[in-house]
């Protein structure tokens, strides 16, 4: 008896123990029950992640896997299921159907959450030591769905970032829920940080003013694939490399989306308990768009860390959200006095929502033009290259006040507001962030219990039913009675033309802004160009098109198509256009320092202007021919029509020869495709014409690289394909020409460097960088191939010449 009573003690002992550890699978047919979340739990093998139900607030639960360290009442959670419609803390459970079915329930009876997959084996729900959380087949060890391919707001090592998935932001550091805030793959390959907020969307990381090149991202891939690796290394196919400041193997990490829409890696201190950031995408929180919400200002370094305010006649919308921003503050507002004014703020920048730029301007006339405009919140005056810059406002969003940041906001408020109680450049009252606070969150569901009457239930669905009824009908009166008149349309075209850069110009605008066209800076084939002054200021580049003929409007019909569908830093920037009876006119941006062709005599140009101009050519023609909406053949790419700004960069222009090809029939894209025989004529200039020209050769996007081929060696070599022939030292005739010139100095040089020296322009002699200089003409002499298909593409080139700048 004795015996047998000390062996059912230890085995009772033992069982005890043994059903005490949380298991790390769960078997189909069974279940998880929130009303026993803390017991009924995965657990990983290696102790380190924990799945179940984890409460979000007073009786809300979400299905989730956490980290088991630091153990806390708030855990660090890095993947729910549910996080927007949080499950009942009595009756809910999670159930593993035979069928292979994972099915998340609502107080046992409305389904929140499916993985919708079935199997003929029996299944298992495993807790893997990466944290990812497993359904698996048994029997083909098949997996049927997995954590990992649907990210919340974290992404952990071994854990993949595709196309296909994102991270979104929680809405605050206590609420789960999605927030405003996603790291996405864009339609460009590119992974970026995104604010979509309840109003409006914009793109802040990489810097969205900045070309993806200039960000050290690459556009020209398709994988669309990240990873961050258990040594802290993470690197995605748009070549975006980092790895945290603890790089190697050791501590526990994420990469975590946080609430404030920064994204940070972090390492877990296990002696201390507490997570550590070891890189940051942004290091001045107050980049991050929607942080503050419209109206409203960040600011970072005073108090406790970044906090916001209202702009002056302005007040918090919701005490508890900084999201939605600031309202006007109409007990400000006078009733008597419907003027307007305005009162200023120093030191801050509002990112973006300009319906206008006003250069070289004074205070008081951009002043003027915002109480003109209906639509006019304010304006931002900064002290650029010497002159004041205006950007007038349509919304105030993105605002940030820093004391290294120039630029002054001029708010438009009622006369009563800008009088009183807001002085001129006076700091502005700061809230900080409220990154506390305890579970707040009462689910707004409720379930069915036994005692409830059926007959009251009727009741109530009977009377909302009847509410719905008499809410429809009042709206369908009102929208009757008080529908907006048709005109609206032409009023809302309006307010569209009124926030455009891009308009109509009558011919008198043009001819009083070039002051009768007295002022030529340009001339071409095809039209005549002139300087002038718009009535904003811009000084503007104003070309006329020769003749009124149908060839003439035809062209500058093919001009306005394609330059309407075109915006890369590149490219020239038209500001609008005439078509007023026989006058067919373009005004574009004005570029300080002309055309290539007027500067490659000059010593201004030294070999890394050159390089980079090489550059910026490639990358405009590789918009063209590959990025922008619909392919574009430039068709006369030579120097004259470079033209460059005030720090030489160049801008591809004069679009008038250009050949829209469809994409439907081909396009003209990475295999230089996109042949077309419609071309009614040859195009382009003699010398920088492709042989397929000659030969009558389908034309297509290797046409342009050819020209570009050519232009890259003349500014190499100083040397005009149009020059006399005895430029090339005399050579006979089957050799007059740059290339062949240039082939002969390359081939016959032994040490395979001096033909450098032997080919460049005298003007930069000893003055270049050799490896550089060297890459370009090898580059340049692929691009003047006969034979277009041993030609690169534009995007080839580019890879290829900024594979070479950061080596």
């Amino acid at each position: 008896m004795d015996f047998s009573l000390s062996f059912s003690l230890i085995f009772f002992l033992f069982a005890t123990v043994y059903s005490s550890t949380p298991p790390n699978t769960l078997r189909g047919g069974s279940s998880l029950s929130v009303e026993r979340y803390s017991t009924d739990v995965l657990v990983s093998p290696n102790g380190v992640f924990v799945a179940g139900f984890y409460a979000v607030g007073y009786n809300a639960f979400v299905l989730a896997v956490w980290f088991a360290q630091p153990s806390s009442p708030s855990a660090t959670v890095v993947w729910m299921a549910n996080r927007d419609q949080p499950v009942n803390g009595k009756g809910s459970k999670l159930s593993l159907q035979k069928n292979g079915n994972l099915v998340l329930s609502d107080a046992g009876r409305t389904t929140l959450w499916i993985t919708g997959t079935t199997s003929a084996t029996s299944v298992e729900l495993r807790l893997h030591n990466t944290g990812n959380l497993v359904l698996t087949s048994l029997e083909s060890d098949h997996i049927l769905w997995q954590s990992f391919d649907s990210p919340t707001d974290t992404l952990l090592p071994h854990q993949m970032l595709t196309r296909y998935t994102s991270l979104s932001s929680s809405r605050s550091q206590t609420d789960h829920s999605s927030g405003f805030h996603k790291l996405f793959f864009d339609n460009d390959n590119v992974l970026k940080l995104l604010y979509k907020g309840p109003e409006v969307s914009s793109i802040y990381w990489p810097d969205p003013w900045l070309m993806i090149w200039d960000t050290g991202r690459t556009t020209y891939n398709s994988s669309q694939i990240a990873i961050l690796d258990p040594l802290g290394h993470f690197i995605s196919s748009d070549n975006l490399q980092f790895s945290s400041a603890d790089f190697g193997l050791g501590p526990q990490r994420r990469l975590t989306l946080d609430f404030d829409g920064n994204l940070r890696l972090y390492s877990l201190d296990e002696m201390k308990g507490n997570w550590t950031v070891t890189w940051q995408a942004m290091s001045d929180p107050c980049r991050v768009h929607g942080l503050c919400g419209p109206n409203s200002i960040c600011s970072y370094g005073s108090g406790t860390g970044r906090g916001c305010s209202c702009v002056p006649g302005y007040k918090m919308k919701n005490s508890s959200d900084w999201s939605y921003g600031c309202e006007l503050d109409r007990k400000q507002l006078s009733e008597n006095d419907q003027r307007a004014g305005f009162v200023s703020v120093s030191y801050l920048e509002f990112y973006g929502y300009e319906y206008d730029v006003f250069k070289n301007i004074s205070v008081e006339s951009c002043k003027e033009k915002c109480l003109q405009s209906p639509i006019c919140e304010g304006f931002l005056l900064k002290f650029e290259g010497g002159v004041y810059n205006c950007y007038a406002k349509s919304q105030l969003l993105n605002g940030k006040q820093s004391p290294n940041l120039l630029g002054t906001l001029y708010v438009k408020l009622n006369v009563s507001q800008a009088s009183g109680g807001f002085p001129s450049n006076e700091p502005i009252e700061q809230i900080e962030l409220n990154c506390s606070g305890e579970y707040s969150k009462l689910l707004d569901r409720v379930y069915e219990t036994k005692s409830e009457s059926k007959f009251l239930t009727f009741l109530a669905w009977f009377a909302c039913g009847i509410g719905v009824v008499e809410m429809v009908c009042v709206f369908s009166l009102c929208y009757f009675v008080f529908r907006i008149p048709k005109r609206a349309g032409a009023a809302m075209q309006g307010y569209v033309l009124a926030t455009s850069t891009f308009r109509q110009f009558t011919y008198a605008e043009i001819k009083k802004a070039t002051r009768g066209f007295t002022e030529e800076i340009g001339r071409g084939g095809n039209g005549v160009v002139y300087r002038g002054t718009l009535p904003d200021h811009r000084v503007a580049a104003v070309k006329r098109l020769n003749g009124a003929n149908e060839g003439a409007k035809t062209e500058f019909l093919a001009e306005l198509s394609t330059i309407g569908r075109l915006n890369h830093m590149n490219l020239i920037e038209t500001w609008g256009y005439c078509i007023e009876g026989k006058h067919r006119l373009l005004v574009s941006e004005f570029m300080e320092r002309g055309s290539l062709a007027e500067n490659l005599d000059s010593n201004t140009l030294g070999c890394e202007k050159r390089f980079n101009i090489a550059v910026g050519i490639a990358k405009g023609l590789a918009y063209l021919h590959e990025e922008c909406l619909e392919w574009v053949l430039h068709c006369d790419v030579k120097p004259h029509n470079i033209l460059l700004d005030a720090n030489y960069q160049p801008k591809v222009a004069d679009f008038g020869l250009s050949k829209l090809v469809n994409r439907a029939g081909g396009g003209g894209g990475s295999g230089g495709g996109g042949a077309n025989s419609g071309f009614s004529r040859m195009r382009g200039t003699r010398g920088y014409m492709a042989p397929e020209w000659v030969f009558n050769l389908p034309i297509t996007s290797k046409v342009d690289v050819y020209s570009y081929g050519i232009v890259v060696l003349e500014m190499i070599t100083g040397k005009s394909p149009l020059g006399a022939y005895t430029a090339f030292d005399g050579e006979e005739e089957e050799n007059r020409s740059l290339v062949s010139w240039v082939k002969k100095k390359m081939q016959g040089a032994a040490s395979g460097a001096s033909w450098i020296e032997e080919i460049m322009e005298p003007i930069m002699s000893g003055g270049y960088d050799m490896n550089k200089m060297g890459t370009l003409v090898r580059v340049a002499m692929q691009c003047v191939e006969e034979d277009r298909e041993r030609r690169p593409t534009m995007k080839e080139v580019v890879e290829m010449l900024l594979c070479h700048e950061h080596i």
